[in-house]
Parts: structure tokens; C-alpha cells; sequence
């Protein structure tokens, strides 16, 4: 029998959902929430894990005091030592006046630390030490400040991976989960989907003055076999979708269809296609995902030295002196044994021009252009993603893979 201070809670927060996964989540916020401890929230994307420090600091004594939601991937790394803690004027370029930090802001009350795997070293740091003494100095400042805060994160991320990976620092780890709440992602929580999409159904109909759209059997029957990779956010963005654009509100499963896209090999560039034969879960995608990003980044600093070394031999630079200068660059380039001892005779300077045999000249160039290609590839990708979530770079990260960190650094990088 469900615990009637949970019921409570749905009905409070506009909670859906009676799976016992989900259940266990709500008593385990419920019974820590007037404690002091601090709690990590564990989840896929998607899974609605804002809501259980909201519940957190409603139910704590903390309740009339700030509460804070600070996502850390959103944030760039140079501004968010000082968008945590605050920084004294003159501190760096750009800082006219003293400010607050969110840890000054929410003193006596709670902060929310989202995606808090995407913190810097730096910045874990510092983190740390407001957990073990509750003192924090700006930026800018030797003056030791002091702030009672309850620390209440969340990640999407295996975390003792991370960890492993020293992405994470590991007393860190152990300082934020003193408690862990894991929310189960939508798969896991087969008797929820047809309530969450009534739910949803109902919301948007009054949202857009018209009727709740409705599933035939097969249609139900294909909803509830789905997966739900993006789980609760992709459900109700597909509810929200068949609410504005179909006539009928009678929903078939051939329309069901159309509206869920099914990921598997097909739908992935090669190099990730035969790795992820072999991913066991959702994080070893996204892994091969950054891992595609990395190698795109290098494909680009290849292709910048290349340039730099094409233009020193158009400058004049001695053909020899140039290959004995980057070796390893010239046998990426010509695929060939190129080192310090030997290079390839026929790269000759004359009339400031770089002679290449034919074919090595075509193979050269056609890899070039395919590692351009690659990165307007990218580029398209971010912008299309970007276009089609309205410009809201959370949803299009998400939608990506990446962090709302990298997608930033991206969206600097091609100018979008």
C-alpha cells in the first residue's frame, strides 16, 4: 500500500505515476528532506530528476529560505567560480562591481546542483571545502566567507566512471552522495506511460483550446512497447506535437509512428554504427558520441597545422627544414614512413610551389576535403538541432549528446 505523505506529494508537485520504482524515489526524498544531508539525484535525461529537490526543500526547514536551481553545464567555465561564489570589483575584465554569489544568495536555504559531473577540477574544489566547513572566498578576495546551505545534485552520468576517469573527484563524490535517489527511467515504468500521456493529453488541450487527443488500441499497445529514450521530456513533447498538428484526435498507430523515432544502426554515422553493436546502455552511446566530437576537433587542428606548413613553403621555408620540422604532421598527411631521417624526396621547393606526385597529391587533398566535410557536418547538425528546439540550447544538448558546456563551445566555434 502506498504511503499516504507520498500520494500527497504527486498531488502537491503534479506528480503522475503509481510504479514502485518511482514510489521508492518519493519516500526516500520524503524521509531525507528534514534533514540536513546532502543528496544525489541519479537519473537519465529526461526522467523529471528537478523535481526531487524541489520536494527536498519544501519539506525541510529550509522551506522559507532561498532555493536555488543552477545548471553547471550551461555555465562557462570562466564565469563559474563567480557565478557560485560571487567576485570582488576589478577581479577580472568585465567586473565593474562586487557581486553575490549563489552560495552567498541561498545562505539558509538550498541550491540544486544540476549536471554537477560538468564542474571543473577547479571549481570541485571549492565545492568541496563548502561542504566540509560551509566557507567559501570570491573571486578576487583573500576574505574567508561563511554560508549554511543545503547541497542537493543531480547528473545523468555514471558517476563512479567519472570518477575512474578523474572527471570527478572521488572525496567529492562521496561528500554529495551521503544519500543517492535514483529516478527510474520511463521503460522501467511500464504501468506510468498511458497515465503520464492521459496527463499530458489534458494539459495540452486546455493549453491550445481544443480536444485531448486520444489512442486507439494498437496505437496504446505501440506506446506502451516503445522505449523512451528521451523518457518522461520525449513523451510529452510527442503528446504536445500530435496535440497541435493532427485534425483528428483519434490517434492510430500508423500516426503514433510517425511521431517516434526509432534509433538503432541505421540512423548512425558508420564509426559509431559498429560500436554501438556492442553498448549495453545509453551512457556507452553518448561516450562514442563525444568520442566522434574529439575526433572531429583533431581532424580540425590537422588541418590548421596544414595550412600553417603549406604557407611557410609558400613563404620560401627550405622543403627539408619543413619536413624536419613536422614529421609526424607530413606522415598523416602523405601516409607514408616520414621522420626525423627520412622524408619523402620528391617535396621539392620550386617557384614557391610545393611539387607532389599526382596521386599523393589527390589523396591529400581528398582527405583534407573529407575532414572538412566532417566538420560542416557538425556544423549543420548543431544548427538544425538548434533550429528545431527554438534555439534553446539545453533541449538541443540533449538532443545531441553533449554537454550544454560543449554545445556553447561549438556554437562559439562556428559562429551560430
Amino acid at each position: 500500500m502506498n504511503n499516504p505523505n507520498v500520494q500527497t506529494i504527486k498531488q502537491r508537485f503534479g506528480l503522475i505515476g503509481n510504479s514502485d520504482l518511482f514510489n521508492r524515489a518519493l519516500e526516500k526524498a520524503v524521509r531525507v528532506a528534514p534533514t540536513d544531508i546532502s543528496v544525489l539525484v541519479s537519473g537519465e535525461s529526461g526522467v523529471g530528476k528537478e523535481s526531487i529537490p524541489k520536494i527536498i526543500h519544501h519539506l525541510s526547514h529550509r522551506k522559507h529560505n532561498s532555493y536555488i536551481a543552477v545548471n553547471c553545464g550551461a555555465i562557462p567555465e570562466g564565469t563559474i567560480d563567480s557565478e557560485l561564489f560571487g567576485h570582488e570589483k576589478g577581479s577580472f575584465t568585465g567586473a565593474l562591481a562586487a557581486r553575490k554569489g549563489y552560495f552567498e544568495e541561498a545562505d539558509g536555504g538550498t541550491i540544486f546542483l544540476d549536471e554537477v559531473v560538468e564542474l571543473p577540477q577547479a571549481t570541485q574544489v571549492r565545492l568541496l571545502r563548502v561542504l566540509e566547513t560551509g566557507e567559501f572566498i570570491k573571486v578576487g578576495s583573500s576574505k574567508i566567507q561563511k554560508t549554511n546551505v543545503r547541497i542537493v545534485a543531480a547528473t545523468n552520468e555514471n558517476m563512479l566512471k567519472a570518477v575512474e576517469k578523474g572527471k570527478f573527484r572521488e572525496d567529492l563524490y562521496y561528500r554529495l552522495n551521503t544519500v543517492e535517489i535514483g529516478i527510474p527511467p520511463l521503460r522501467d515504468r511500464f504501468e506510468d506511460v498511458y497515465l503520464l500521456f492521459r496527463k499530458f493529453a489534458v494539459d495540452f488541450s486546455e493549453k491550445y483550446h481544443t480536444t485531448p487527443i486520444n489512442l486507439s488500441e494498437e496505437a496504446k499497445s505501440l506506446l506502451l512497447k516503445y522505449r523512451w529514450p528521451g523518457n518522461i521530456r520525449q513523451l510529452r513533447n510527442l503528446v504536445e506535437q500530435m496535440s497541435v498538428l493532427e485534425v483528428s484526435k483519434e490517434i492510430s498507430a500508423d500516426v503514433l509512428s510517425k511521431y517516434l523515432p526509432q534509433i538503432g544502426e541505421s540512423n548512425l554515422p558508420a564509426t559509431l554504427s559498429r560500436n554501438f553493436r556492442g553498448a549495453e546502455n545509453a551512457s556507452d552511446f553518448t561516450a562514442e558520441r563525444e568520442m566522434l566530437y574529439s575526433f572531429l576537433f583533431e581532424l580540425r587542428k590537422e588541418v590548421e597545422d596544414l595550412k600553417a606548413v603549406t604557407l611557410e613553403l609558400m613563404n620560401g621555408a627550405n622543403a627539408r627544414d619543413m619536413v624536419n620540422s613536422h614529421p609526424q604532421l607530413l606522415k598523416r598527411v602523405f601516409n607514408d614512413e616520414t621522420s626525423k631521417s627520412t622524408y619523402p624526396a620528391t617535396v621539392e621547393f620550386q617557384s614557391a610551389e610545393v611539387s607532389i606526385p599526382q596521386e599523393e597529391d589527390e589523396a591529400a587533398y581528398e582527405e583534407v576535403e573529407e575532414r572538412l566535410s566532417l566538420e560542416e557536418h557538425e556544423r549543420e547538425l548543431i544548427r538544425k538541432s538548434l533550429e528545431k528546439n527554438s534555439g534553446k540550447r539545453k533541449a538541443a544538448a540533449n538532443e545531441l549528446g553533449i554537454s550544454e558546456r560543449t554545445l556553447y563551445r561549438k556554437i562559439k566555434q562556428y559562429d551560430l
